[in-house]
């Protein structure tokens, strides 16, 4: 028995290391609202005092937040660190479902009108030796 541990070591050691399965890789996200300066107040009142709350919630972690101007546009832009992709989609589901948000969503549409226009949305992966 104790031969058969002996070569059983020997046979693994010989065969070198199992590669490990390779973890996602890790992605920002690039987020680019389109804001009103007519109500531009009230966007970052929901996104300080209930966005961001709600976000963390869901895992989010924002990295850095701006504030930018586009021709005549506002611009807010904001990005986002996720460990993968899939963690990413699962989040933004989650947000997008949850009912704190909806009902916050309405509120302020009601009282304030549209608060965002055009949103984009870029998934950024690094490069290699980036």
């Amino acid at each position: 028995m104790r031969l058969l541990n002996l070569v059983l070591v020997a046979v693994v050691l010989a065969a070198g290391p199992v590669a490990a399965k390779a973890d996602p890789a890790p992605v920002q996200q690039l987020r680019i609202y389109q804001i009103f300066e007519h109500n531009k107040a009230a966007f970052h009142q929901r996104w300080r005092d209930h966005a961001l709350r709600i976000m963390a919630r869901h895992g989010f972690r924002i990295a850095a937040m701006w504030e930018a101007r586009n021709g005549d546009r506002t611009e807010f832009v904001y990005l986002l660190e996720w460990p993968d992709e899939a963690t990413m989609k699962t989040a933004w589901a989650a947000f997008l479902a949850d009912p704190e948000w909806i009902e916050i969503k309405r509120v302020t549409a009601t009282r304030h009108g549209q608060l965002v226009g055009d949103i984009q949305d870029r998934t950024l992966t690094r490069l290699p030796g980036a």
